[in-house]
């Protein structure tokens, strides 16, 4: 079994408390249904890369916004977390998009799509013959 490495499970809690405190208490109706999906923390943990993926968002810009709002609270969700977790070094808080499960969703329709049309295809040259 695999040892964690102190940055790791820092990196986990953060996620974990995050995420519910973007669920809690940041009120701010512009900001779309939003997941934590990965924290990277530096080693001294004074920053951590906190990735997000944006839900329901039809364009770019809504992402952007999200991310904006979120960056812009970063020193509020930052402050919740010092309460939540027993550290002594709280870590400033950097919000990205993380497309990574929004285009692994687009990839796999896409391949979806390829192997109805594949299969309609064979279907039909079926009947021809």
């Amino acid at each position: 079994m695999r040892e964690f490495s102190r940055t790791e499970r820092v990196a986990q809690q953060i996620q974990k408390e995050i995420a519910v405190i973007i669920q809690r208490e940041v009120k701010d109706p512009r900001l779309g249904m939003v997941t934590v999906s990965a924290v990277e923390v530096s080693r001294d943990l004074s920053y951590a890369k906190i990735f997000v993926t944006v839900f329901n968002q039809d364009d770019d810009s809504k992402a952007k916004q999200s991310m904006r709002i979120l960056n812009d609270a970063s020193g509020y969700i930052r402050s919740l977390l010092g309460k939540r977790i027993r550290a002594r070094i709280i870590p400033e808080l950097r919000f990205v998009i993380d497309n990574s499960l929004l285009e692994g969703m687009r990839i796999s329709n896409l391949v979806d799509t390829v192997m109805r049309e594949d299969q309609d295809k064979r279907n039909n040259s079926d009947e021809e013959e």
